[in-house]
């Protein structure tokens, strides 16, 4: 049986994170977001927030990093692996700044490719800024449909996850994997 590769996505303060903790929780395998690590390595580097100083070098090390894991996950034989963000993530915040990229990037992009992603809206109940995430609100819900739109572009069909508890969410997702 082969693995299905399931993207969880979202902007900032769609509660994406914690729900990949409550899968992981429950038994499923994850890998988990890597922009907080190259964010952390910069920050001790003296750079408080690579991506806004030298987005293309902070891009590259997550699209980097994310390819790893989309590799590592062959090995994976659980039926289902969920991935916090994925490639596409990469090139939808590059678009959402208005900054050119090199054209590996999206080709990595259509390469390698998921089996399904599922698209967190953003939820300003639970929004909050911390030393990672400087994004206002209104630039989560910006983010969220370059996220969306950057999927769909790359041949995914999305499926918005609503609002809810976190077992309503997860349950929300199993119950639409195909």
């Amino acid at each position: 049986m082969k693995t299905k590769r399931i993207v969880l996505t979202g902007g900032p303060g769609s509660g994406k994170t914690a729900l990949i903790k409550y899968l992981e929780n429950d038994g499923y395998k994850v890998m988990h977001e890597i922009s907080r690590d190259v964010t952390l390595e910069a920050q001790r580097q003296g750079i408080e927030q690579l991506f806004l100083v030298n987005p293309i070098l902070f891009s590259e090390k997550l699209l980097e990093g994310r390819l790893k894991q989309f590799n590592d996950g062959k090995k994976c034989t659980a039926p289902i692996l969920f991935y916090d963000r994925g490639m596409p993530d990469v090139t939808a915040y590059m678009d959402f700044v208005k900054v050119h990229y090199p054209v590996n990037f999206s080709e990595i992009c259509t390469e390698y490719r998921y089996n399904e992603v599922f698209v967190l809206p953003p939820w300003e109940e639970i929004y909050e800024k911390d030393n990672q995430r400087y994004e206002s609100f209104e630039q989560a819900e910006k983010i969220f449909h370059f996220l969306k739109n950057g999927y769909e572009n790359y041949g995914y069909k999305t499926q918005e996850v609503p609002v809810g508890t976190l077992e309503e969410r997860a349950n929300f997702i199993l119950a639409n994997i195909n």
